[in-house]
C-alpha cells in the first residue's frame, strides 16, 4: 500500500514535470478566455435614419440592420413610451416597423446584435418625424359592437380629399369570421366602402382595423387613427317590394315571415329599383318636401316608423294620412315605400310598427318592377347593386 502512495502522489520528477505542464496549459487557456471576453464584438448595428435626424417620413425610412452578426433585440418607442410594432427578419439581419410612424413625434431606437462568438454590440439613436400640414380621419359605419343585418357595408368617409388612395386603402383592413374575401371600392376621393361578394352570413363577426396613423393621404396631409372596430351580423333579412303588385315579402334566413301591402311611388314620382340597405331608424321624424326637391308639396312633422334607404331621402315608413284601402292597391307616394300606420306610431298591430320592430340597420329592402332606374350604389350603402367584377375592378 505504501508503494502505491508515491505513484499516486506524483513525488517523482516526471510526475512533477507533468503537473507543471498542466498548470502552464491552464494559464494559457485562461488568458485566451480573458482575451475573448474583452475583445470588441464584430457585429455592427446600423439605424436609418441617422441619429438626431428631423423631418423623417412616416413610412419607408426607419430600418435597423446588422452586419457581421445578427440582431437579438430592437425596441423603438415614441415620446409617450408607446412601442412601435415590428419584427426581426428570419435571418436576423434587419428589422422594420409593421405600421406607419406617427407625425411630429420623437422616436428612440435601442438595438442589440451578436457576432458569431456571442459578443454583443448595441446602438442607441433618436429621430423626429415630419410635422404635417394638416391631418385627416375616417368616419366609420357601423358602430363598434353593433349588431346589424346581412347587407351592412363597412363605410369610411374621410374629412379630407384623398389622393394617395392605394396607400390609404392598404392601411385599412376588414376581416370576417367565418372568413370570406372582403374588398374595398372608392366612391370619389372621400369615401371607401368594403363588402364581400354576397351578403354576410348570419352570425359573422366583422372587424375593421384602421391603421391610418402616419399615412399620407394627400400632399402633407396625414392620418391620425389607429383603431379596431367590430360588429356582428345578426341575421339575413331581405324584404322584396314589388311596386307592381304593391306588396312586400319579408324573408329571414330563407324563411318567409310576412307579406305586407304597400304603396310605392306614384307614376310621376316613382321609387328607385334595386337593393337598398337600412341605414337609419327613426321612431318619428319630419319629412319636408322642400328638402328633397318637392317644394311645398308636403311637410309632415310626425312621420312614424321611418327607416332610411338612400342618402337622397328614400325611406320605408309608416303612413297614417292615407286610407288603409290604398295599401296594396295604389302607388301614391313621392318615392318612398309606405306601410299602413296610426298617427303617433303607438299601435303595435300595424304593418309599419311590425316591420320597424323586426328590422335592423343593415337589413336589405329590394325594390323590383318599379318604373324607375336602379338606385346609384353610392346613394346610401347600396353597393350591392354593383356586380363583384365591377366592385373589384381596378380604380
Amino acid at each position: 500500500m505504501l508503494l502505491l502512495v508515491p505513484a499516486c502522489g506524483g513525488d517523482d520528477d516526471g510526475g512533477g514535470g507533468k503537473d507543471g505542464g498542466d498548470q502552464k496549459s491552464n494559464s494559457v487557456g485562461s488568458d485566451k478566455v480573458k482575451e475573448r471576453d474583452t475583445a470588441a464584438s464584430k457585429a455592427v448595428v446600423t439605424v436609418a435614419p441617422e441619429n438626431n435626424a428631423d423631418d423623417v417620413a412616416t413610412n419607408g425610412v426607419l430600418k435597423v440592420t446588422a452586419q457581421k452578426g445578427k440582431l437579438t433585440s430592437v425596441k423603438v418607442t415614441d415620446d409617450k413610451g408607446g412601442e412601435v410594432p415590428g419584427e426581426i427578419s428570419k435571418d436576423g439581419m434587419s428589422w422594420e416597423p409593421s405600421e406607419h410612424l406617427g407625425t411630429g413625434t420623437k422616436y428612440v431606437v435601442d438595438a442589440v446584435a451578436e457576432d458569431s462568438e456571442g459578443r454583443e454590440s448595441a446602438k442607441h439613436s433618436t429621430f423626429t418625424t415630419v410635422v404635417p400640414k394638416d391631418t385627416f380621419i375616417g368616419y366609420f359605419t357601423p358602430e363598434n359592437g353593433q349588431t346589424v343585418g346581412a347587407g351592412m357595408e363597412v363605410s369610411l368617409n374621410f374629412n379630407q380629399p384623398i389622393t394617395n388612395r392605394a396607400e390609404v386603402e392598404e392601411a385599412v383592413q376588414v376581416t370576417a369570421n367565418p372568413s370570406v374575401p372582403v374588398e374595398g371600392h372608392w366612391f370619389g376621393n372621400q369615401r371607401l366602402d368594403f363588402r364581400p361578394e354576397k351578403y354576410w352570413a348570419a352570425g359573422t363577426k366583422v372587424t375593421l382595423k384602421l391603421r391610418l396613423k402616419g399615412v399620407e393621404g394627400a400632399d402633407g396631409i396625414y392620418g391620425t387613427q389607429s383603431k379596431d372596430v367590430s360588429f356582428t351580423v345578426g341575421r339575413n333579412q331581405v324584404s322584396v317590394v314589388d311596386a307592381t303588385k304593391k306588396t312586400m315579402t319579408v324573408t329571414r334566413d330563407g324563411k318567409l315571415l310576412k307579406t305586407i301591402p304597400i304603396t310605392a311611388g306614384a307614376p310621376a314620382t316613382t321609387t328607385y329599383n334595386g337593393k337598398m340597405v337600412i341605414t337609419e331608424k327613426l321612431q318619428v321624424t319630419r319629412m319636408d318636401g322642400a328638402t328633397v326637391g318637392f317644394g311645398g308639396e308636403y311637410d309632415i312633422k310626425d312621420v312614424p316608423h321611418a327607416m332610411r334607404l338612400t342618402t337622397s331621402g328614400t325611406f320605408i315608413h309608416g303612413n297614417y294620412w292615407k286610407a288603409k284601402s290604398i295599401f296594396g292597391s295604389e302607388n301614391v307616394s313621392h318615392g318612398c315605400v309606405g306601410l299602413f300606420d296610426r298617427r303617433g306610431g303607438s299601435d303595435p298591430t300595424t304593418d309599419a310598427s311590425w316591420f320597424f320592430n323586426n328590422s335592423l340597420i343593415g337589413d336589405v329592402v329590394e325594390v323590383v318592377n318599379s318604373e324607375d332606374k336602379i338606385v346609384s350604389p353610392d346613394n346610401g350603402l347600396n353597393g350591392w347593386n354593383m356586380s363583384w367584377a365591377e366592385w373589384t375592378a381596378e380604380q
